[in-house]
Formats: structure tokens, C-alpha cells, sequence
């Protein structure tokens, strides 16, 4: 009775009362919705599968800023670059003004050596650009051998992560909550990873990164749930509710917060979203895979989640 006072005095001194949704009651309609956006996901990954960047499918990168404002010859700018034959190449807008001159990121996927990439894109940029100085600011080059090694260690690198916070659950919680909190967000990063396939983005380290950012925020989101659902099962004022009913309430309990939690994340990774599309810069794609993931994540936590371990407790009961 006292924890159930204390959730209540908590949402009611931020100005909002504990609600009554009935989420585990809706599970059905979320396993609905959950599993048509990884049937799309699945679906776009088997057809069209992920445009990977330099860092993972090897090729040249250079950063060239010229002294003038040349966005309206840009379409110009690309075809001098796709004339060259060097591969699948790509210009994209970093910066432009007429007072700062404009910034290019041009990508080249090839298997050629990175010098002669370089010195086949200025020299063309010289003879078709004639009037137009600039200068390469930055080049990389990645070979086809270390872009698959990323890809290998990328798989590593979030299965690893995996594993881990499987194994922290099982040992804080119990076994079932940490599986419960895998398949959770294992859902959100298929989502990410899904949208890069549907539409063809390009999957960079960044993005990378973006997804593992949101395999922690939705697990943090989802051990909050259950730290109150593991309170409310020893809570013997509450002897008398059904499992089902004490993780709904569980659920409602945390869920001003976890809105809260949410709303405040979002408005600043819309707000980077926002200034990067704006400018076009590079990292647009990391700021829509974190604005992607918080969402999923959350959906995640509050219905996917909550719904496994209810469903875990009718098969292998936990309380």
C-alpha cells in the first residue's frame, strides 16, 4: 500500500494522475502491429538489402570545399564525378554559403587505390571546373578486406551488447525478465536496420552507433517497468491481483515518467534532426535512427515486453 501511494504521489507531483490503460489487454493488437513492421523489415532487408558506406563496403571518401557558393551547379559537379567511371559514387552537400563557400562530401564504393581516386576527381574537377577553386579538406580510403571486418565486428559488437544485458537482467531480475527485455529490443533495432533497407539510406558507423544508443535507452526504459512489477509482487497489499493485473499496473504506474523520459529525448534529437536536414549535413542519418529507435523503443517497452512476460508467467509461472 505504501509503494502504491508513492507511485501515485510521484506522477501527481509532476501534475499528472496514475492512468488505468488496460496494455497487457491490447497485446494481441501490438504482437499485430509489432510483427507487420518486422515483416517489412525482413522483407526489405531480402530484396533490396542495406547500402552500406565506405566504412563498411570499402571505397574513398573525400571532403572538398570550394571558395564560392556552387550549389547551383551541383547536378554539374556530379555528373564530372560520375563520368569518371570510378564506381558508385556519391556527392552530398555538407555546408554551403556565399560568404563561407560550399562543402561536398564526395563517396567513391571502388576497389581502386585511394591516391589515384583522389587525383582522377581534382584533375577532372580543374579541366570541367574551370574558375572554381578548391581545395580537399579530407580523404580516407577503406579497403574492401577492413569494410568487411566491420561489418563482422558491427554483428559482434551489438550481439555482444546483447548477451550482456541478457546476462545482467537474469542475474538482477530473473531469467524470464531478461529474455523478455532481448526480444524487446531486439524488435527496435530490426526496425532501424529496417527502414536503412526500405529506403535505401546509407548505413554508416554512425547510424551504427545510433542503434546501439537505442538498445540502451529502450532497456533502461524496460528495466524501470519491471523494477516496479518485481515491487508490486512482493507488495502484499496487492496479494489478490492476477500477474497480468499487477504488470498493467506496473505499467501505468511508470508510464508518466517513462512518457516524460521520452518527450525530453525526443525534443533534442528533433531538434539535431531538424538543424541537420536543414543543412544537409552527414549525420542526418543519425539523428533519424535515434528519432526511429526512441520510438519503437518505447512501443517496446511498454507493450512488447510487458506482454512476453505475462504470457512467460502463464506457461512458467514467475510470481
Amino acid at each position: 500500500m505504501i509503494k502504491e501511494s508513492q507511485a501515485k504521489n510521484e506522477a501527481q507531483n509532476i501534475g499528472f494522475k496514475v492512468p488505468n490503460i488496460n496494455f497487457i489487454g491490447n497485446r494481441n493488437i501490438a504482437f499485430a502491429v509489432a510483427g507487420t513492421f518486422i515483416l517489412i523489415s525482413f522483407v526489405a532487408l531480402l530484396i533490396r538489402g542495406l547500402n552500406f558506406s565506405v566504412d563498411f563496403a570499402g571505397g574513398t571518401e573525400l571532403q572538398v570545399k570550394f571558395d564560392e557558393d556552387v550549389r547551383s551547379e551541383i547536378g554539374k559537379i556530379r555528373q564530372v564525378v560520375s563520368n569518371l567511371g570510378l564506381g558508385t559514387p556519391e556527392v552530398k552537400l555538407v555546408k554551403a554559403g556565399e560568404a563561407e563557400g560550399t562543402e561536398m562530401q564526395i563517396t567513391v564504393k571502388t576497389q581502386g587505390d585511394g591516391t589515384s581516386v583522389r587525383d582522377k576527381i581534382t584533375t577532372a574537377f580543374n579541366q570541367d571546373l574551370q574558375g572554381k577553386k578548391f581545395v580537399v579538406l579530407r580523404g580516407e580510403t577503406v579497403g574492401p578486406k577492413v569494410g568487411k571486418e566491420l561489418q563482422s565486428d558491427a554483428f559482434k559488437a551489438v550481439l555482444f551488447s546483447i548477451l550482456v544485458i541478457l546476462a545482467y537482467l537474469a542475474f538482477r531480475f530473473k531469467y524470464p525478465y531478461g529474455i523478455a527485455s532481448v526480444v524487446a529490443l531486439t524488435h527496435d533495432a530490426i526496425i532501424c536496420v529496417g527502414f536503412f533497407a526500405l529506403t535505401g539510406w546509407e548505413f554508416s558507423i554512425p547510424v551504427l552507433a545510433a542503434i546501439l544508443t537505442v538498445v540502451a535507452y529502450s532497456i533502461n526504459s524496460t528495466i524501470v517497468i519491471f523494477d516496479r512489477v518485481r515491487e508490486n509482487i512482493g507488495n502484499r497489499a496487492l496479494d489478490k491481483l492476477s500477474f497480468e493485473d499487477i504488470v498493467n499496473k506496473s505499467v501505468n504506474e511508470t508510464l508518466t515518467r517513462n512518457i516524460i523520459t521520452t518527450a525530453s529525448t525526443l525534443f533534442v534529437v528533433l531538434a539535431i534532426l531538424f538543424v541537420f536536414l536543414a543543412s544537409g549535413n552527414v549525420l542526418e542519418n543519425f539523428a533519424v535512427t535515434l528519432t526511429i529507435g526512441f520510438i519503437a523503443g518505447t512501443f517496446s517497452s511498454l507493450y512488447i515486453a510487458c506482454a512476453i512476460l505475462v504470457l512467460w508467467n502463464k506457461k512458467w509461472p514467475i510470481r
